[in-house]
Order: C-alpha cells, then sequence, then structure tokens
C-alpha cells in the first residue's frame, strides 16, 4: 500500500457516521440553499476565528475574488502579494481588473517578506494581501503598520492557516477582511469545494451577502452587479460537523510535525521553522533539500508520495508574463521553489506510516550523500 501525501478515507471511515447524518438532516429538511445549516456554520467559524461576521461562498478562489470586490478594488488598482502562492491568490487579483504586485518571501517561513512592501507601494496600490502558507501567519503587526500609514486595506489569506495563530491572535482575526477555503485537503475541509469571508466590518459584512447572491437583498431584485457564489448547505451541514474536531486536527497535525522534527533532525533535511510568535497549524509539513526531485523519485520508488507546494512561482508561469517579471526578480521565492517538498501529514496518518517515511528517507539521503 502507498503512502499518500493526504488521504480522507480513513479519517472519513470514523466520522461516516456524523458525515451521512449531516447530509441527510440537509436533505430531509427541503432546503438546499442558503439555509440555516450555512446561517450556522457561518457562526460558528467566524466565532472561532474570533470575528463578528462570516459569509460562506462557493470556493476560496470566489472568497478572495468577491473581498477583493467588497473593497471596491478594480482596474488599474495593484495589490501587493507573494508569488510563492496557489495560482487563485493571484487569479483573484487578475479578476478583479487589478494587478498583482509581487514582494520576495523570508527564507525561513517561505512567507512574506513584509520589509520589502512598503518599496513596492504605489499612488495605484489599495490593498496588501498576505498568505498565510502552509499553515503559519506572516507578521500581521508590521503588514497592519505599513497598511495603516499609507491608508491600504489588508486581506488575509487564510486557506492554508485554519486555527494557526499570531501572538495569540486566530488566522483571519487580524484585518479588514479575510479569505479561506474548504477544500477538501485544508486543515477544515469539506467533501468539495466551499470558502468564506469573514470581517468585523458590518458594512463588508451586507456588501459580501450582496455580492455572493446577484448584487441582491431581496430575491429578484438587484442594488448591484453581484455574482452567484454561495457555500451550499451539504457542505455547510459537513463543516458543521467537522469543526467540531478542529482543535484535535491541528493537534495531531503538530504531533505529527514534531515527530517529523525529532526523526529527521540528523539529516540534511531543512525542517520548517516555526516563528516564535505564532502557533504554526501544520497544513502541510515543508521541506527543502538542493537534491529534491532525486529525493522525489526515490520516494515514488518505494510508493511514497509527496508534493511541492509549489514548483513553479506565479510570477514565472505564461499566464502572468505580462505583469513583466523575469527571473531573479524574486530570487528566494526562486530558490525555494527548487528545493521544497511536502512530507505526508494528516490527522490519520499513522505513526508506523509515518516512521516508514522516516526510514525511507534517511535511507535515500545515505545513498545520495
Amino acid at each position: 500500500m502507498s503512502i499518500k501525501v493526504w488521504d480522507y478515507l480513513i479519517e472519513y471511515a470514523e466520522e461516516k457516521k456524523e458525515i451521512l447524518s449531516a447530509i441527510e438532516e440537509v436533505l430531509d429538511s427541503g432546503w438546499l440553499i442558503l439555509g440555516q445549516k450555512v446561517k450556522d456554520f457561518e457562526e460558528q467559524y467566524s466565532r472561532f476565528c474570533g470575528v463578528k461576521y462570516g459569509i460562506g461562498v462557493a470556493n476560496g478562489t470566489d472568497a478572495i475574488f468577491l473581498a477583493l470586490k467588497a473593497l471596491g478594488i478594480k482596474a488599474e488598482d495593484e495589490v501587493i502579494t507573494v508569488s510563492n502562492t496557489a495560482i487563485p491568490t493571484v487569479s483573484a487579483i487578475v479578476s478583479t481588473g487589478a494587478t498583482p504586485v509581487f514582494v520576495d518571501v523570508n527564507e525561513d517561513t517561505y512567507l512574506m517578506d513584509v520589509s520589502q512592501i512598503e518599496r513596492m507601494i504605489s499612488r495605484r496600490t489599495k490593498c496588501i494581501l498576505p498568505v498565510h502558507l502552509f499553515g503559519q501567519c506572516v507578521d500581521m503587526d508590521e503588514v497592519n503598520r505599513i497598511a495603516e500609514k499609507h491608508n491600504l486595506f489588508v486581506l488575509e489569506d487564510c486557506a492554508q492557516s485554519h486555527g494557526a495563530l499570531y501572538k495569540g491572535q486566530k488566522s483571519g482575526s487580524m484585518s479588514d477582511i479575510s479569505a479561506t477555503s474548504f477544500y477538501p485537503t485544508k486543515i477544515l475541509g469539506t467533501y468539495g469545494d466551499g470558502g468564506m469571508v469573514i470581517t468585523n466590518s458590518e458594512e463588508l459584512n451586507k456588501k459580501m451577502r450582496r455580492l455572493r447572491f446577484y448584487g441582491a437583498e431581496k430575491t429578484y431584485y438587484a442594488i448591484e452587479h453581484g455574482y452567484n457564489s454561495r457555500l451550499d448547505e451539504l457542505h455547510a451541514s459537513i463543516l458543521l460537523r467537522k469543526i467540531k474536531h478542529i482543535d484535535s486536527y491541528i493537534e495531531r497535525r503538530r504531533q505529527l510535525a514534531f515527530q517529523y522534527n525529532d526523526l529527521l533532525k540528523d539529516t540534511d533535511l531543512i525542517l520548517p521553522y516555526e516563528a516564535e510568535q505564532g502557533r504554526h497549524a501544520y497544513y502541510l509539513y515543508v521541506v527543502r533539500h538542493p537534491r529534491r526531485d532525486l529525493i522525489i523519485e526515490e520516494l515514488k520508488k518505494r510508493d511514497i508520495l509527496v508534493n511541492i507546494s509549489y514548483p513553479w512561482p506565479i510570477h514565472t508561469m505564461s499566464a502572468y508574463s505580462y505583469l513583466g517579471y523575469k527571473t531573479g526578480d524574486l530570487p528566494v521565492t526562486e530558490k525555494v521553489a527548487n528545493q521544497i517538498f511536502s512530507l505526508p501529514l494528516y490527522p490519520s496518518l499513522s505513526d508506523s506510516e509515518q516512521k516508514e517515511v522516516t526510514d525511507v528517507l534517511h535511507e535515500i539521503l545515505k545513498q545520495i550523500d
């Protein structure tokens, strides 16, 4: 049997009665779209994050896009973010008509290098979009200081950081508005697509609720141009059951991460760095090695499947070549993209499976030394 970088089947088997019961409740209710389950989950997830309002949407990409629209981001505007992220972060910016402006990342955390933000600000800059990548939060004190100084919005991309902490504050609670995803692989994931925007602003909450529903507050009458992006009742009901387990999910992820640290401490892999001011939720356990591709190939031969998040920085992709970036513009981002890979890590990964992964890694690393 192969060991996958992510697998939900054991977790599903353990929670199957809860999940099927959640689905049956919705199907028996007669209400499938924007009903009580969505309302309840919006309340529970926003409360979990320590934020007043939650607005369920169809997916994490829509969450970023609609949050930007709610902030009034439009063509000719610029949004400062990073290239070391998933495509949706940038595609959402581009879909508003705005231009993404990239800063490099820190080599230890792979997160936004906040020291580079100010020099990228122009008269067109309207928003800073930090990405809390791999389960760890960006230095939000500095992001917010810069934003306040320059009168900019801040939108947190929290798709990979459910439950992560920065100085005791939850991911998503430290900005004007935040976006997250409930894609199946996430720390809190459903069995399909789903997303949410959270905010403390009553005005942004009302705006978001219109934008996700054709610009309407009541059926058949649009107050403004809007979109169709709604978290459905089925996924909301599943997430209501799963959010009860989120603390145990994170605890198990951290336990596995600490065990990896111990099992791999004597290798020449560069292991994840957890910043002192935060709590890493370990959505991914990301390691680095200059011979990454060979290691992955050898692991695959032994039925251990790992992943690279992400092998191609956004600024190197042909879809975004019009932005004018060239090789060498973001040296740290480009360097780590050639070296990082993620080891299997999810709550139902067993200790014995993890030990098999690390034993094989030790063997491969000795061979290529």
